[in-house]
């Protein structure tokens, strides 16, 4: 049995479900009750409490471990998470870290997430760690505007990195809860392409048939619409790359390609296939 932490969200989703067609019988966590598919057993559990995440280790062979923002932040304690999976005999953890942990790994939110690899290393388990870059889905953010307004307000307008889709980061995810090849491994992730928000913006007007309108927003407005979904030090180490990323954050990893044997899924497919949520 596997365990998918984050189970509802937009890596989640799509890594239960690759898992449960593949014949595995998968337990999915989340914070609140949502209705599981089939072959799939729903637990609610908070992960800032990691004794509630017992019941659904217990005959576990693989965890796949996403924080949720506030774990992010230098005062949590998710390692009590590894520890608890130690300890109900999980073989392997997956671990969702970031790209930043690599490229920024002295921003506050970075330097957890590191901790939390060592953690993870340390810990005897068989891991692999994920480090994906910016997710294509944070256009999400713009939905509600698109719809409403056919704009979407951005910082940063014409400064970009290569953003990928959540769905090749489960994918990966899966492969490596599966593949004792990948033990041990670290992987970067990103899409093929460095896209900006107004390029992002065009591809998501082509998908709807219809013209969107890009308004650049100052860093100020930018973390203040960020702040309400995600822990100030997390809204600033995001706008620092996005400002100004560096050669590294620019870079196209070969990663995706390397584990699935195909290229990673550009914006404009993740828009088309998402284009239901800007109508």
């Amino acid at each position: 049995m596997i365990v998918v932490t984050g189970a509802t969200g937009n890596v989640g989703r799509p890594l239960t479900r690759a898992l449960a067609e593949s014949g595995e019988q998968v337990t999915a966590v989340s914070r609140h009750a949502a209705p599981a598919s089939e072959g799939v057993r729903h637990v609610v559990a908070d992960l800032a409490e990691p004794a509630g995440l017992e019941p659904a280790l217990v005959g576990a062979k693989a965890l796949f471990l996403l924080l949720s923002g506030d774990l992010h932040t230098a005062d949590a304690n998710p390692a009590g998470i590894i520890a608890k999976a130690a300890a109900a005999g999980v073989g392997r953890v997956v671990l969702l870290s970031s790209l930043g942990v690599a490229t920024r790994p002295f921003g506050p939110t970075r330097i957890a997430l590191r901790a939390l690899e060592d953690v993870l290393r340390e810990s005897g388990l068989d891991w692999v760690i994920l480090r994906p870059g910016g997710f294509a889905s944070n256009a999400l953010w713009w939905a509600e505007s698109v719809r409403a307004r056919r704009i979407v307000a951005a910082p940063f307008g014409d400064t970009g990195v290569p953003v990928i889709d959540p769905a090749d980061i489960a994918m990966v995810a899966a492969a490596c809860l599966l593949d004792d090849r990948h033990a041990g491994g670290v992987y970067e992730l990103t899409g093929p392409e460095v896209i900006t928000p107004r390029q992002q913006t065009e591809a998501i007007a082509v998908a709807l048939g219809s013209p969107v309108r890009f308004h650049e927003l100052t860093r100020e407005e930018a973390k203040a619409g960020m702040t309400q979904s995600m822990p100030a030090e997390l809204a600033d180490d995001t706008l620092d790359i996005l400002s100004s990323p560096s050669p590294a954050e620019l870079r196209v990893s070969p990663d995706v390609e390397r584990v699935l044997g195909r290229a990673p899924h550009s914006f404009a497919d993740w828009a088309t296939r998402n284009i239901a949520a800007f109508r």
